[in-house]
């Protein structure tokens, strides 16, 4: 990763911030860049929609998708503040990103973040029938996981958003 991934993530916060400070609202941020530019940006939006998939990164290949007015976003990054759940890495693969960067991992947040049965998402690419995307995580991941709660958070399960 490099300067230019630091500051596309920086963007993700950005945008995820915007929702507010409240991790109880999955603040995530997803960007999506191609050519040095940023195309999309969008946030979590299932509460506000109501939409189960409009998630950040869901937003934002549909937001990119429309500005390109293409249907793949091949040579584009998309860069999350936490880990792409199932759902957004399958929409990753087929809308043709070549990049995928984010933040925060699994074990860096709640589980309530995730899937409550564990999709490994990162094996699931490197199987996937595409050999040409490229997933990294990490980037800014102490900054991203302060969105978040933390992973041993003792919180009430009806609060617990996927479980």
């Amino acid at each position: 990763m490099n300067e230019d991934d630091e500051r596309w993530m920086r963007r993700a916060i950005e945008i995820a911030r915007s929702k507010g400070s409240d991790p109880s609202t999955s603040p995530l941020g997803s960007v999506i860049v191609l050519d040095g530019r940023e195309i999309a940006g969008e946030r979590n939006q299932t509460q506000e929609l109501p939409d189960a998939t409009a998630h950040a990164e869901m937003m934002a290949i549909r937001r990119a998708c429309e500005d390109t007015g293409e249907l793949e976003l091949r040579g584009a990054t998309l860069y999350s503040t936490l880990q792409p759940c199932g759902m957004c890495t399958m929409a990753s693969i087929w809308s043709k990103v070549g990049r995928v960067v984010y933040g925060a991992g699994r074990e860096d947040v709640h589980p309530m973040y995730f899937e409550a049965r564990h999709v490994d998402t990162l094996s699931f690419i490197a199987d996937a029938y595409r050999d040409d995307i490229v997933i990294e995580g990490g980037c800014l991941r102490e900054e991203c996981a302060g969105l978040y709660y933390p992973p041993d958070a003792d919180l009430p399960r009806d609060e617990q958003a996927n479980l």
